[in-house]
Parts: structure tokens; C-alpha cells; sequence
């Protein structure tokens, strides 16, 4: 069973309020941060500050465009030949796994954050992973919500709002986001 707050987080589930102390720490850590990646004037130095504040290293493969927004980022993992343009906006107090040859449009928002409907917990957290698999697209303004995983080669349409997984090889689109078609019918057609 995971200690500290910071394994329940990414364990997924609720999270009271009043537990949030350590974690609190993080998210204004990010807000202290987060002013200089947005001043940065070359990929590398975005490159170098987005690393301080993830905690891990983002590989030269990688290009993220400012400006760029999270509330937490220790819990954004980003892999190798990913591609983030502007303004996108990763809440990712659940986790957010983007694995290798990504690419998200411009706007798109990550969000693992929600609360539970019951007014009196509402202050809680109901916490949820994002995993964008290998070589997914994610369209300008796109929305994906706690728990979905987009699967591999998959596109999600500009605009979507997805509250379900994706399938791999498949576009979806609309909201909620719904099956367009095929990767394979396309392809083999």
C-alpha cells in the first residue's frame, strides 16, 4: 500500500484536503518556476528549465514551445521525440506518462484532477493517470480527462473532450469524444 502522499497520489483515488501539506509544497514550487520556463528564448533553455521542474531530464530529442502550464510537475514523465506546442496545460497531481514520438497541438489540456460530486467532500481530490501512448497525436484545443489512456498511433481530433480511453490505431472526435474511424481501414484503403 503506498506511504507517503505522493504514491497515493499517483495511485489514483481521493485524496482529503487536509492531506494535500507536502504536496502543497510541490505546487508552489512549480508556481515559483514556471515564470522562468515561460521566458525561455531557445528550445534548450526551455528544455533545461521544464527538466528542473518535471525532476527528470527531457531528452534533446523532445521540443516543448512556451508558454507551458502545470500546477504540480513532478508527476510528468515525457519521452523521447515528443513534440508539445504552445499553451498547453498539464495538471498532472495524478500522473501524466507521454511516451516516445508524441505529438500535442497547441492548447491542449491534460487534466488528472477532479472532485468528487458530494458537496460535502467536494473540496477533496479524485485523482486519475493520463498515459498518452507511442506516437498518439493529440489535436489543437483537445481536452483528455483523469484516467484516460489514448492508445498507440491514435489521433484525437482538435476540440475533442475525451473521458474514455482511446483504442490504438483509431481517431476520435467531438464531445464527448466518440469513434471516427479506423487507422488500419485508412491506411489499407
Amino acid at each position: 500500500m503506498p506511504q507517503t502522499i505522493f504514491e497515493r497520489m499517483l495511485a489514483g483515488g481521493i485524496i482529503r484536503s487536509e492531506e494535500m501539506g507536502e504536496a502543497w509544497e510541490v505546487v508552489f514550487r512549480a508556481q515559483r518556476l514556471s515564470p522562468a520556463l515561460n521566458a525561455s528564448t531557445t528550445i534548450d533553455e526551455m528544455r533545461e528549465r521544464l527538466s528542473e521542474l518535471i525532476g527528470s531530464a527531457i531528452d534533446k530529442s523532445s521540443t516543448i514551445f512556451v508558454p507551458f502550464h502545470t500546477n504540480f510537475g513532478k508527476h510528468i514523465k515525457i519521452g523521447k521525440n515528443v513534440f508539445i506546442n504552445h499553451a498547453c496545460t498539464f495538471l498532472d497531481l495524478g500522473g501524466i506518462t507521454i511516451e516516445d514520438d508524441v505529438q500535442i497541438g497547441p492548447r491542449v489540456n491534460l487534466i488528472t484532477e477532479n472532485h468528487p460530486i458530494d458537496p460535502t467532500t467536494r473540496k477533496n481530490l479524485d485523482l486519475k493517470s493520463i498515459i498518452i501512448k507511442r506516437n498518439a497525436w493529440i489535436g489543437a484545443g483537445a481536452t483528455i480527462l483523469p484516467g484516460v489512456t489514448v492508445g498507440d498511433n491514435s489521433i484525437v481530433a482538435a476540440g475533442a473532450v475525451v473521458n474514455k480511453d482511446v483504442p490504438p490505431n483509431t481517431i476520435v472526435g467531438g464531445i464527448p469524444a466518440k469513434l471516427i474511424k479506423s487507422i488500419n481501414t485508412i491506411i489499407s484503403a
